[in-house]
């Protein structure tokens, strides 16, 4: 399975994960994934007993971008204890629906399982505290044919890490990431075969060194053309 290294040293390395790739094994996806990726890349890691051995943060399957992945169990914790203290950096590119005003803006909304669709997530009362800052970067307008209508490109920072958080923000304010079937509609008129969304940079001090660290992820192909 090739591995899209960007960044490698003793204790850690960053890899570009591609979309459709999922990140750790689970029922119905045995192999094929990041994980199975990894210990291919660094048997060492299998000495963890975890079946996400490396694994410090993760992505959606149809999410591409930057995953930090630690090489031992002590630089693992040091990593996060980093997202828990929230003082990594993590920025996403998204596509949405319709034109998002104002420019900049915080969407502060709780998130937790939804009760009437196990496998989502959806903003609830109660729900574990979320945060998502973002920027308008550039608007559009299709006024003719099959992709017709307005979308925004945003940059997304999460101070927060809940499952789907970017997804379920904006879908909660009405400007879902395009190409999102779940959370958005089931059908694009763009030529996507997945949720335009990817993680582009990821910043972060460096367990051993103290030296902050800042990688970062170009647009691939597919969304680079939509």
């Amino acid at each position: 399975i090739p591995l899209d290294i960007v960044y490698e040293d003793a204790a850690l390395l960053v890899v570009n994960k591609a979309a459709g790739m999922v990140i750790h094994p689970a029922p119905g996806h045995p192999g094929g994934t990041l994980v199975n990726a990894l210990l291919a890349h660094c048997p060492e890691l299998a000495i963890e007993d975890d079946d996400r051995p490396g694994i410090v943060h993760r992505l959606d399957r149809d999410t591409s971008g930057l995953v930090l992945v630690a090489k031992n169990a002590k630089i693992r914790r040091a990593l996060q204890r980093q997202f828990q203290e929230r003082t990594v950096h993590k920025s996403y590119l998204a596509l949405l629906d319709g034109h998002l005003q104002p420019a900049w803006g915080r969407i502060e909304a709780p998130i937790g399982r939804d009760p009437a669709h196990r496998q989502r997530m959806a903003v609830l009362p109660g729900g574990r505290e979320a945060v998502t800052e973002y920027h308008v970067l550039e608007q559009f307008a299709h006024k003719t044919g099959p992709a017709a209508g307005l979308y925004s490109l945003v940059e997304a920072e999460l101070h927060t890490g809940r499952t789907h958080q970017i997804r379920v923000h904006f879908a909660s304010i009405h400007h879902p990431v395009v190409g999102d079937p779940v959370y958005g509609r089931r059908r694009t008129p763009l030529p996507l075969t997945r949720q335009f969304l990817h993680a582009r940079r990821l910043d972060f001090l460096h367990p051993q060194t103290g030296r902050r660290l800042t990688l970062e992820s170009p647009l691939p192909d597919d969304l680079n053309s939509v």
